[in-house]
């Protein structure tokens, strides 16, 4: 019996579906969900989040939040969430270099100064998101013809 797997950002439902197993980004680090797993509430912290299903991988960065694991649901309330196919990787380099800008320049200002550590560091979550896994599921998409990418 699968899982049934909903991630909710603030502002949207980001993903919703089933899955044979859910790979979360907890707080005292990586977990795996299969279906008849324990309840349990955990804190998340920024990282990946893999929602697989047969060969399946969807990946997504979270930005913090919570999860609820129940044994045939699991509900993943994030802070941010994007699943990596949705990543802008422009957007996300120019948001690196503008919270890099910033940081070298120094401000006596706490909040300016967090504010900018925490867009840094979901700029970089973003991109290693690209690079990790955008580019590797391209190169292993079948074309019309039937072949990859990779061996064309």
């Amino acid at each position: 019996m699968p899982l049934k797997v909903e991630v909710v950002s603030q502002d949207r439902l980001v993903w919703s579906g089933e899955a044979d197993m859910v790979v979360l980004p907890g707080a005292a680090g990586e977990m795996g969900i299969l279906p008849d797993h324990a309840p349990l509430l955990t804190t998340l912290k920024p990282g990946f989040l893999h929602v697989k299903q047969g060969d399946q991988d969807e990946v997504f960065t979270i930005v913090g939040g919570f999860a609820e694991v129940q044994p045939d649901q699991v509900i993943v309330l994030a802070d941010a969430a994007e699943h990596v196919d949705e990543i802008d990787e422009a957007r996300a380099q120019a948001a690196k270099e503008r919270a890099e800008r910033l940081l070298a320049e120094g401000t006596t200002d706490q909040e300016a100064y967090f504010a900018a550590l925490a867009a840094l560091r979901r700029a970089n979550l973003r991109l290693e998101a690209v690079r990790r896994y955008r580019r590797r599921r391209r190169h292993a998409m079948p074309t019309p013809g039937g072949e990859s990418e990779s061996n064309a």
